[in-house]
């Protein structure tokens, strides 16, 4: 590149360094919001995340961003598809035409009304009260439809929702690829709900606090969760989110009469951060320097909580320490009956506890209504009647009130509503896929996690998928890294193969 080539080239990088400390200002106030602000702090911290909010978008959007784009268009055609630069400058592209879409004042207002509607949601929740939140989420519809609005010419309103979260995927390829894995799971339900019950009692003892806190850590430090880069702390609903390339924190939710909820949302969240810690040093304050999608993302939070986690090699060498740690409450509990008491399935409630096998139908009934209330089919005063409706046809429960019907997810409440949850789905079908890449890698890793190993995994995660960042496309990273397009098949050999150990053939 020449002198005024490179002059440019770091006048973007520059440019995007603001954006990006910004966002990570805007974070750190979210963050304090959900973790340790009083709750009296809520409207003035709304008010601080739309100024981050609206001073991010007018850099994101400035025209001087769009011309340097331009500049550097036949500098990245020179180069090798494969370079950083022309993934840097595809991707500023992307979000700088995307942005460019979205007035400022709107960016701002809705930045401000999620603020506000997370603390109304978060004090709502514990007091079973969706007439709280009724007007919040009305309004919250309507700006999502808006949002969709900026983008015409979709085939679906929820389309470009998703492409925020999901790059590449729309309504058209999710919804028959969701009926497929429906219609390959719901014979594995009904085969296994014939079978003898799985005991779990013992999974609700009392197991206080610290200790639980304590056992999470020492098994994400094992995993190669960095404290020096991150710390975990407790919130209403747990998530993973980064402040900067080396400030990757998590959170967790505690409930001293459930041994598992605390602990698999630790390993999660810890899946997630690895994936951001990962990433190339390089990429550090540059559009690159994020995961590439949020399936991508939920591939690696569901591989360390689940392939890794819930696996009978981890807790062959996990449970001593366990039972250790909470000698009165496991005496009389062995270690097989430990992991099979953590991969009981049956069909529950709530979504983040729920088994390996009926998971996703959480997910494609929070799916299904999301494009239904985008699409005018349901309104917000029907909402609560149709979740509970669709728990009794899909899962054949139904929630005992709101608490643990439509109030028991942040997402709609803390951010629009579409694109929200097709991740958890996608992230699931790739994790197998990229799992079963790694032991045809290095088919000594299982071995290894039953000694409490994880360095081979974790730095083959590292190499493949982490260091990328943002580089490639969803899509592009699973043929780059498997060789295959998504595909359902490796999961469901999992599931199968996993299933048929703990209830007989299936």
């Amino acid at each position: 590149m020449n002198a005024l080539g490179q002059t440019k080239r770091n006048e973007l990088i520059g440019r995007w360094q603001e954006i990006y400390d910004l966002a990570g200002i805007a974070a750190l106030s979210s963050w304090d919001q959900t973790t340790y602000m009083p709750p009296g702090g809520g409207p003035v911290r709304a008010r601080q995340i739309a100024l981050l909010e609206r001073l991010a978008h007018e850099r994101r959007t400035d025209s001087a961003i769009g011309r340097l784009l331009d500049d550097l268009e036949p500098y990245a055609e020179s180069l090798p598809a494969d370079h950083d630069d022309v993934s840097m400058v595809r991707v500023m592209r992307k979000l700088y035409e995307r942005a460019a879409r979205i007035p400022t004042d709107f960016a701002a207002e809705f930045a401000e009304h999620t603020a506000n509607t997370y603390m109304v949601w978060a004090a709502a929740r514990p007091r079973n009260d969706f007439a709280a939140v009724r007007p919040g989420l009305q309004k919250t519809l309507e700006m999502s439809r808006q949002m969709a609005e900026f983008f015409p010419g979709h085939a679906h309103i929820a389309d470009p929702l998703i492409d925020v979260a999901d790059e590449g995927m729309t309504v058209a390829t999710i919804r028959p690829l969701f009926e497929e894995l429906r219609q390959a799971l719901a014979p594995l339900v009904a085969t296994i709900a014939q079978r003898p019950p799985v005991e779990n009692d013992f999974l609700y003892r009392h197991y206080p606090k610290a200790q639980q806190i304590e056992f999470g850590e020492q098994i994400i430090r094992a995993f190669g969760y960095d404290f020096k880069r991150g710390r975990q702390d407790e919130t209403h609903h747990p998530y993973m989110t980064k402040f900067a390339h080396d400030d990757v924190r998590i959170t967790t939710r505690i409930d001293e009469q459930d041994l598992g909820n605390a602990l698999f949302s630790t390993m999660h969240e810890s899946g997630h951060a690895l994936y951001e810690l990962g990433i190339d040093a390089a990429y550090a304050s540059t559009p690159l320097d994020t995961g590439a999608s949020a399936g991508v993302h939920e591939s690696q939070s569901r591989l360390w909580e689940n392939i890794v986690g819930r696996s009978r090699r981890f807790w062959q060498h996990y449970y001593p320490a366990l039972r250790a740690q909470f000698p009165a409450q496991l005496a009389d509990v062995e270690w097989d009956a430990f992991y099979h008491a953590v991969n009981r399935v049956a069909p529950s409630l709530i979504r983040t506890e729920a088994d390996e096998v009926t998971y996703n139908l959480h997910v494609i009934i929070r799916f299904g209504l999301e494009l239904d209330l985008l699409e005018g089919k349901l309104t917000v005063d029907e909402l609560p009647e149709a979740w509970h409706a669709r728990y009794v046809e899909n899962l054949g429960l139904r929630a005992p009130d709101d608490r643990d019907g439509v109030l028991q997810d942040v997402h709609w409440y803390g951010g629009p509503i579409g694109g929200s949850f097709q991740g958890y789905t996608l992230g699931n079908i790739m994790a197998s896929q990229f799992y079963a890449t790694a032991l045809a890698s290095h088919p000594t890793i299982e071995a290894e996690i039953g000694q409490g190993r994880f360095d081979t995994l974790h730095t083959w995660l590292r190499e493949n998928i982490y260091r990328h960042g943002s580089k490639y496309t969803a899509q592009e990273l699973l043929a780059r890294v498997t060789g295959k397009p998504l595909t359902i098949e490796p999961y469901l050999a999992y599931l199968r193969t996993k299933y048929s150990d703990i209830y007989g053939p299936l």
